[in-house]
């Protein structure tokens, strides 16, 4: 295995970016899901062996799906691009239900799903919980995509995307402090609530002030390359700054991302400034979520996976039995004191959690010598996979066995042609 040198590494990122602009022309062609087919993609390349490919072949490849990098480089970019462009109003219409899912249903989901891992599997109880932690969080990239594609409702997309945004930090708080717990050898519940509640209040206060501070300088600049550079400062600087001050990094930076898009973009920066902002994010998202894929489908070790198809499975369905019941049981709870999620939306809510690249990220993040890491990470990668390509392809399906309504702009659209026919009917 030969060294991976600069040259090497600039060859294997221009060789991912080819294979995500031919993906996504292919993909787009046969109206197939972007992340599904980069994931497709990914794994079809994993197993040709051409020389024309050689940047992409194993052992020549730099390692790219590493913890540092995906939650260092990938997800700062990708939690502050979707929180930039989430509106606070309609964030509050379901604050209620936001706010149970991401915090007591993921506690909901990780318990239940490490208890029937533990129970099934017979990987310890502290070990099964951790993994729950890890794949609790959920990453409804794909499905939100498909959601545009299909003009759905907007109210949904939302209540899906701002659960993503906040059950990713309460995530990562969780699995901190299970890891802590196993590797103290014991589990102090009281103070791990403590540092949980202070690590995502903290983050969000950090996030929310940074977010102000880069708002208000961006009122007094009119330069668009600035304020760009600005926010991307405000996306890494909010992530890191919140991690060495043991906050949630994850909670800052969209917290961060919400002021900067609600009160900078609106009201500090220009309408030119701000087309520009929004449309280097929008880049950044695509680029980040290409790489990201394309990169779960090469690092995928299939005959690992088919090794471990028992486990992976009773995993799989563990996951889905946690996400439904944190779903099926706490929005009748919201239900009582805000606006009611329809029965139909609270289906496609529970298929719809994907899991991603921040499982991996913090399964990857174990130590090589901790217990039962390979397992767990063979766990992960089958869910992750699992998700990504059943969950993600068969949303459509699904929404047409619940009889899926369009949504209001798409019913204007067909009223207009419809009452467009009928003059020309008449006119003739």
């Amino acid at each position: 295995m030969k060294p991976i040198t600069t040259n090497s590494a600039v060859a294997f990122l221009v060789a991912l970016l080819i294979a995500a602009s031919i993906i996504a022309i292919v993909a787009k062609r046969l109206r197939f899901p972007y992340t599904v087919a980069l994931v497709v993609g990914g794994l079809i390349l994993s197993l040709v062996r051409l020389p024309h490919l050689s940047p992409l072949l194993p052992g020549q490849r730099p390692d790219w799906l590493t913890p540092d990098v995906i939650l260092f480089l990938f997800l700062p970019a990708l939690v502050f691009e979707g929180s930039l462009k989430l509106q606070l109003r309609e964030l509050q219409r379901d604050s209620a239900s936001l706010l149970l899912l991401a915090n007591l249903g993921v506690l909901v989901a990780s318990f239940v799903t490490g208890y029937l891992v533990h129970w099934s599997t017979g990987l310890s109880i502290s070990v099964a919980l951790l993994f729950g932690a890890i794949i609790s969080a959920t990453d409804p990239i794909s499905v939100i995509a498909i959601f545009k594609d299909l003009r759905m409702d907007r109210r949904l997309s939302v209540i899906i995307e701002g659960e993503s945004l906040l059950n990713d930090g309460t995530a990562v708080a969780l699995f901190q402090i299970l890891l802590a717990g196993i590797l103290a050898g014991h589990l102090a519940f009281t103070k791990g609530i403590v540092e949980f509640v202070f690590a995502v209040l903290g983050g969000a206060i950090l996030g929310m002030f940074l977010g102000y501070i880069a708002s208000r300088i961006a009122g007094r600049i009119d330069d668009a390359d600035v304020e760009i550079t600005l926010t991307t400062v405000v996306a890494y600087g909010s992530y890191l700054l919140a991690y060495q001050l043991h906050l949630s990094g994850i909670i800052a930076t969209a917290a961060a991302g919400l002021v900067v898009g609600n009160l900078g973009a609106k009201n500090c920066m220009s309408p030119e400034s701000r087309s520009a902002v929004e449309s280097f994010w929008a880049y950044v998202a695509f680029a980040m979520n290409s790489l990201v894929f394309l990169l779960i489908g090469l690092e995928v070790h299939i005959e690992a996976l088919v090794h471990s198809w028992l486990p992976v499975l009773i995993a799989v369905a563990a996951v889905l039995l946690g996400r439904a019941l944190s779903v099926y049981l706490l929005v009748p709870v919201s239900n009582l004191v805000a606006e009611k999620i329809p029965g139909r939306w609270q289906h496609i809510i529970v298929w719809g959690g994907l899991r991603g690249a921040l499982a991996l990220a913090l399964a990857l993040s174990l130590d090589n010598n901790f217990p039962e890491r390979g397992r767990i990470l063979d766990l992960t990668f089958g869910v992750v996979i699992f998700s990504i390509l059943v969950q993600g392809l068969t949303v459509k399906p699904l929404l047409r066995l619940l009889n899926w309504p369009m949504d209001h702009a798409e019913q204007g659209l067909s009223f207009r042609k419809e009452r467009h026919n009928t003059t020309a009917v008449k006119t003739s």
